[in-house]
C-alpha cells in the first residue's frame, strides 16, 4: 500500500521539521490571535471614546462653572445699578433743568456794556432814552456767534438839535457785535423842543454771555 510522505518544515539541508498539528488547531490559535488583536482594537477604542467623553464632560462642567460665574456678576451689577437708580434719575433731572436753563438764558447779555458802547458813539447832546428790543434765538451747536441774529429791535435816541441821521446809522453799525442799524424816523420830542429818532438795529450773537450755554458732551 502507498503512503504519502510526511511534510517537511526547514530549509533545505537544515534539521528537517514535521507539522504534526491538525489543520483544526492551527486554525483553532490562528483565531485565537486574530481575536486577541480585535479586543486590544476595540479595547483602544474604548479608551480613546472614554478619554474623549470626560474631556468633553470636563469642558462642559468648566463651560458651566463660568457661565454661573458670569450670571452671577451679571446679577451683582444689575443690583447696583437698581441701587443707584435714585441717583441716575437726579442726574437726568440736572441735566434736563441744564438744557431747559440753556435754552430759556442762551440769550443772556449784559446791558450797561452794550448801552455804553452805543453811548459811545453818539454825538454829546444825543441820548438814548428807550429801547424796544428782543433777543433772538440761543446759540447754535458750532454756529459763528458773528454770523447768528442776537437782538433786534429799536433804539429811540432824543436830541435837542436836528442829526445827521445817516451820519448816525453809519456810527451805530460801527459799535462791536452791531449787524445793521437804519434810523428810520424822526418826530419832535413830547414835551420838549428836541427831537427823537427812532433807530432800528440788529447785534449778532456775539453779545451774548455765553454764561448759560450747554456743555459739550
Amino acid at each position: 500500500m502507498a503512503r504519502t510522505a510526511p511534510a517537511f518544515a526547514g530549509a533545505v539541508g537544515g534539521a528537517p521539521r514535521v507539522s504534526l498539528l491538525p489543520r483544526s488547531e492551527v486554525d483553532r490559535r490562528e483565531r485565537a490571535v486574530l481575536t486577541r488583536k480585535w479586543f486590544w482594537v476595540v479595547f483602544a477604542a474604548i479608551v480613546v471614546a472614554a478619554v474623549a467623553i470626560g474631556a468633553a464632560f470636563a469642558w462642559s462642567l468648566l463651560s458651566t462653572q463660568r457661565l454661573s460665574a458670569a450670571q452671577a456678576q451679571t446679577n451683582s451689577l444689575l443690583t447696583q445699578i437698581g441701587s443707584m437708580s435714585d441717583v441716575s434719575s437726579s442726574l437726568a433731572a440736572e441735566q434736563e433743568l441744564q438744557s431747559f436753563r440753556a435754552d430759556a438764558m442762551g440769550g443772556d447779555f449784559a446791558w450797561k456794556p452794550l448801552l455804553t458802547s452805543v453811548e459811545g458813539t453818539l454825538p454829546k447832546d444825543v441820548k438814548v432814552t428807550g429801547f424796544d428790543l428782543a433777543t433772538g434765538a440761543p446759540p447754535k451747536a458750532g454756529s459763528e456767534p458773528a454770523s447768528e441774529v442776537g437782538l433786534t429791535g429799536t433804539l429811540t435816541l432824543t436830541s435837542p438839535n436836528v442829526v445827521d441821521i445817516a451820519g448816525l446809522s453809519r456810527k451805530l453799525a460801527t459799535v462791536p457785535g452791531v449787524q445793521h442799524a437804519d434810523a428810520r424816523a424822526t418826530k419832535t420830542a413830547s414835551g420838549t423842543d428836541g427831537f427823537d429818532y427812532t433807530v432800528d438795529v440788529t447785534w449778532d450773537q456775539s453779545i451774548y454771555s455765553g454764561a448759560y450755554a450747554k456743555e459739550a458732551k
